[in-house]
């Protein structure tokens, strides 16, 4: 099939590459004349295992181009997949949809009979049938539907291509028909599909997003239930995760979530639901969201506690700057917003992470950054572990002893052998797991 991808940020990109490994011949959209223009050299915008080699592979086969043309997109396929971003609204809490609406209009003038407008972003419910009004009112035949996507920065690539599911919300047994012809691999290979209308397929990636932010916020609350009485949280979780019913995965207790996705959907969800007249019925959202972001502090005030009282004329080694592993997105990062409340609070920060160095520094430029870990140690009075990258859990404690000032060490993500690390000389210190005291 024909197919355009209008978006090219990280959803865009990897749905646009994965497309095209599926055989469909794809058209990337974009407005970033620069972007289009790197895409096209088969340079990814992001760091994503397998995404280079995957735009390489379908733009040297044919089946993969990019343009900044709608109207080329629209005479060019009559499946258009509308992945742009739909950031917090500037003002409050909602989600802003300025992206998503110029998308609709700027297609509505070039659709060709029948296309099927497909959105991958996720947006409050209500959306498609909004959009699905005006394009009836402007293009008839043409119709919207919803294919939220599910994928994880860092395995975004194997997340889109070896699916959990697919959920696709549909007004028409055509459209419905379309979708699965476009998904037809994965569907032979045994991929669940669900296929609903538009406002379910909406709620499904919100309420699914809220789930697994409230079960991060859940654990850290735990931990600082634990570091009141001197509990372990990691042993906890570990328990309490043991019970199917529960399960273990997001059940890690440390600084928080970050990113692009979590901390604005559930924002924008509660303030949907409160357009919809039904606060309450997501109410909880705004103490996951107050619980998450109090890790943050949380983290800091440990941190100084440690330091007797102050970050004034300390040195501080930082580990991680991406919001997570396997990304180099930096957007509301915890382990960013760590390191420069420390800074602000009068520390030397120096902030060491495998992959995301180039977009901290253009968030955080008052931070200073170093190329490799040792030079993130250097003279450190404390080493602080804020995004659990695997590269950190190689690392040689004793042999980084002999360059910090003071071997003390923070660990905010639980991720580290901390046994390994006090053999080598370190004192330990982990968010949930014991009393923080100051060490002189």
């Amino acid at each position: 099939m024909r197919l355009t991808v209008i978006g090219t940020g990280y959803v865009g990109t990897v749905h646009a590459a994965c497309m095209a490994d599926l055989g469909h011949d794809v058209l990337g959209i974009d407005v970033d004349e620069e972007r289009v223009a790197s895409l096209a050299a088969g340079c990814p915008p992001v760091h994503e295992s397998g995404l280079g080699e995957l735009l390489a592979r379908n733009a040297a086969a044919g089946r993969l181009r990019f343009t900044t043309s709608l109207a080329e997109g629209a005479a060019f396929a009559d499946v258009h997949f509308v992945c742009v971003g739909t950031p917090q609204r500037k003002d409050g809490e909602s989600a802003d949809l300025r992206h998503v609406d110029a998308v609709v209009e700027g297609l509505l003038p070039h659709l060709r009979a029948g296309a099927l407008i497909v959105g991958k972003s996720t947006v409050p419910v209500g959306t498609a049938a909004r959009l699905g009004q005006w394009v009836d009112a402007a293009a008839p035949g043409c119709e919207v539907a919803w294919n939220p996507e599910f994928l994880r920065e860092g395995s975004a690539v194997h997340d889109t291509l070896h699916p959990e599911r697919l959920v696709a919300g549909t007004s028409s047994r055509r459209a419905d028909t379309i979708l699965r012809e476009v998904y037809r691999p994965m569907l032979r290979a045994g991929v669940p599909y669900f296929g609903t209308d538009t406002a379910t397929a909406e709620l499904v990636k919100v309420a699914a997003n809220s789930f697994l932010a409230t079960k991060i916020s859940f654990i850290n609350a735990m931990s600082e239930v634990c570091e009141a009485v001197g509990a372990d949280a990691a042993l906890l979780a570990r328990a309490v995760g043991a019970d199917p019913r529960i399960g273990p995965l997001f059940l890690e207790p440390g600084l928080g979530f970050g990113g692009s996705c979590f901390p604005k959907d559930i924002r924008a969800f509660a303030a949907r639901a409160e357009e919809l007249g039904v606060p309450e019925a997501v109410v909880f959202l705004h103490e996951v969201d107050r619980i998450n972001t109090r890790q943050r502090r949380r983290t800091v005030e440990q941190a100084r506690r440690l330091l007797g009282g102050s970050f004034t004329g300390r040195r501080i080694g930082v580990l991680g700057a991406a919001f997570k592993p396997g990304s180099d997105d930096v957007r509301d990062s915890p382990a960013l917003t760590v390191a420069s409340a420390v800074h602000a609070q009068g520390a030397a920060v120096r902030v060491h992470d495998p992959e995301a160095l180039d977009n901290a520094r253009a968030a955080r430029p008052e931070l200073t950054y170093a190329p490799d870990v040792s030079k993130a140690f250097e003279g450190a009075d404390l080493v602080l572990h804020l995004t659990p990258w695997p590269d950190y859990r190689r690392l040689d404690p004793r042999a980084l002893a002999s360059v910090v000032r003071r071997p003390l060490l923070l660990d905010a993500r639980n991720a580290l052998d901390a046994a390994a690390w006090r053999a080598g000389g370190w004192t330990v210190r982990a968010l949930g797991r014991s009393r923080t005291e100051a060490v002189s």
